[in-house]
Protein backbone atom coordinates (compact mmCIF):
# COMPACT_ATOMS: atom_id res chain seq x y z
CA UNK A 1 0.00 0.00 0.00
CA UNK A 2 1.41 3.37 -1.02
CA UNK A 3 1.74 6.22 1.47
CA UNK A 4 1.98 9.89 0.55
CA UNK A 5 2.52 12.78 2.92
CA UNK A 6 2.39 16.52 2.67
CA UNK A 7 1.51 19.75 4.36
CA UNK A 8 1.63 23.49 4.32
CA UNK A 9 4.63 25.78 3.79
CA UNK A 10 5.14 26.62 7.47
CA UNK A 11 4.64 23.02 8.67
CA UNK A 12 1.69 23.76 10.97
CA UNK A 13 -0.53 21.27 9.11
CA UNK A 14 0.56 17.81 7.97
CA UNK A 15 -1.46 15.03 6.34
CA UNK A 16 -0.99 11.43 5.25
CA UNK A 17 -2.63 9.52 2.39
CA UNK A 18 -2.66 5.73 2.26
CA UNK A 19 -3.57 3.52 -0.69
CA UNK A 20 -3.46 4.20 -4.39
CA UNK A 21 -5.00 7.57 -5.33
CA UNK A 22 -7.63 7.16 -8.07
CA UNK A 23 -6.86 10.31 -10.07
CA UNK A 24 -4.97 13.56 -10.36
CA UNK A 25 -5.97 16.56 -12.47
CA UNK A 26 -5.04 20.12 -13.30
CA UNK A 27 -8.02 22.42 -12.75
CA UNK A 28 -8.38 25.79 -14.47
CA UNK A 29 -11.75 26.79 -12.98
CA UNK A 30 -12.16 30.34 -11.76
CA UNK A 31 -12.87 29.36 -8.15
CA UNK A 32 -9.75 27.18 -7.85
CA UNK A 33 -7.68 29.99 -9.37
CA UNK A 34 -9.04 32.54 -6.93
CA UNK A 35 -8.77 30.26 -3.89
CA UNK A 36 -5.12 29.44 -4.65
CA UNK A 37 -4.05 32.72 -6.24
CA UNK A 38 -2.61 30.69 -9.11
CA UNK A 39 -3.42 30.24 -12.82
CA UNK A 40 -4.36 26.57 -12.21
CA UNK A 41 -4.31 24.02 -9.41
CA UNK A 42 -3.23 20.38 -9.44
CA UNK A 43 -5.53 18.14 -7.41
CA UNK A 44 -5.18 14.57 -6.20
CA UNK A 45 -8.50 12.82 -5.50
CA UNK A 46 -8.42 10.23 -2.72
CA UNK A 47 -11.04 8.26 -0.79
CA UNK A 48 -11.98 10.16 2.36
CA UNK A 49 -10.97 7.18 4.52
CA UNK A 50 -7.47 7.20 2.98
CA UNK A 51 -6.80 10.79 4.09
CA UNK A 52 -5.87 11.83 7.64
CA UNK A 53 -4.55 14.96 9.28
CA UNK A 54 -1.44 14.27 11.34
CA UNK A 55 -1.79 17.64 13.04
CA UNK A 56 -4.77 19.79 13.91
CA UNK A 57 -7.00 20.41 10.88
CA UNK A 58 -6.40 23.71 9.07
CA UNK A 59 -8.80 26.60 8.63
CA UNK A 60 -11.89 25.80 6.54
CA UNK A 61 -13.87 27.99 4.18
CA UNK A 62 -17.16 27.27 2.38
CA UNK A 63 -16.12 28.57 -1.04
CA UNK A 64 -19.36 27.66 -2.83
CA UNK A 65 -22.48 25.62 -2.07
CA UNK A 66 -21.50 22.17 -0.74
CA UNK A 67 -17.75 22.89 -1.11
CA UNK A 68 -15.33 23.28 1.78
CA UNK A 69 -11.72 24.24 1.12
CA UNK A 70 -8.97 24.19 3.72
CA UNK A 71 -5.86 26.31 4.01
CA UNK A 72 -3.26 27.15 6.61
CA UNK A 73 -4.29 30.29 8.47
CA UNK A 74 -0.63 31.06 9.21
CA UNK A 75 1.07 30.71 5.80
CA UNK A 76 -1.92 30.59 3.42
CA UNK A 77 -1.17 27.25 1.70
CA UNK A 78 -4.25 25.80 -0.02
CA UNK A 79 -4.59 22.18 1.10
CA UNK A 80 -7.92 20.47 0.36
CA UNK A 81 -11.22 20.68 -1.49
CA UNK A 82 -14.12 18.63 -0.15
CA UNK A 83 -17.45 18.27 -1.94
CA UNK A 84 -18.27 14.58 -2.28
CA UNK A 85 -18.65 12.56 0.94
CA UNK A 86 -16.61 9.65 -0.38
CA UNK A 87 -13.61 11.62 -1.69
CA UNK A 88 -11.39 14.56 -0.80
CA UNK A 89 -9.12 16.48 -3.17
CA UNK A 90 -5.64 17.42 -2.00
CA UNK A 91 -3.42 20.02 -3.69
CA UNK A 92 -0.68 18.21 -5.59
CA UNK A 93 1.86 20.94 -4.85
CA UNK A 94 1.40 20.44 -1.08
CA UNK A 95 2.68 16.85 -1.32
CA UNK A 96 6.21 16.30 -0.05
CA UNK A 97 6.89 14.68 -3.44
CA UNK A 98 4.49 16.30 -5.94
CA UNK A 99 6.06 14.38 -8.82
CA UNK A 100 4.90 11.08 -7.28
CA UNK A 101 1.40 11.53 -8.74
CA UNK A 102 1.38 13.24 -12.15
CA UNK A 103 -1.95 14.61 -13.42
CA UNK A 104 -3.81 12.51 -15.99
CA UNK A 105 -6.00 15.28 -17.45
CA UNK A 106 -6.90 18.96 -17.40
CA UNK A 107 -10.38 20.21 -16.57
CA UNK A 108 -12.25 23.48 -16.94
CA UNK A 109 -10.20 24.52 -19.95
CA UNK A 110 -13.07 26.88 -20.77
CA UNK A 111 -11.84 28.94 -17.77
CA UNK A 112 -8.12 28.69 -18.59
CA UNK A 113 -6.31 32.03 -18.64
CA UNK A 114 -5.18 32.63 -22.23
CA UNK A 115 -1.51 33.14 -21.33
CA UNK A 116 -1.24 29.83 -19.46
CA UNK A 117 -0.44 27.01 -21.88
CA UNK A 118 -2.42 23.79 -21.67
CA UNK A 119 -0.35 20.79 -20.52
CA UNK A 120 1.12 19.06 -23.52
CA UNK A 121 -0.14 15.55 -24.09
CA UNK A 122 -2.85 15.49 -21.40
CA UNK A 123 -6.49 14.97 -22.31
CA UNK A 124 -8.40 18.19 -21.74
CA UNK A 125 -12.04 18.93 -21.01
CA UNK A 126 -13.91 22.25 -21.37
CA UNK A 127 -15.63 21.61 -18.04
CA UNK A 128 -15.27 18.92 -15.34
CA UNK A 129 -14.36 16.07 -17.66
CA UNK A 130 -14.73 12.37 -17.24
CA UNK A 131 -13.29 10.33 -14.41
CA UNK A 132 -13.57 12.86 -11.59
Amino acid sequence: MATLAGGCLCGAHRYRITGTPPSAIICHCATCRRAAGAPSVGWLTVPTGAFAWETAPPAAHASSPDVTRTHCAACGTSLTYHCEPETIDVTLASLDDPEAVPPQREVWLSHRIAWEPAASGLPGFPEGGSGG
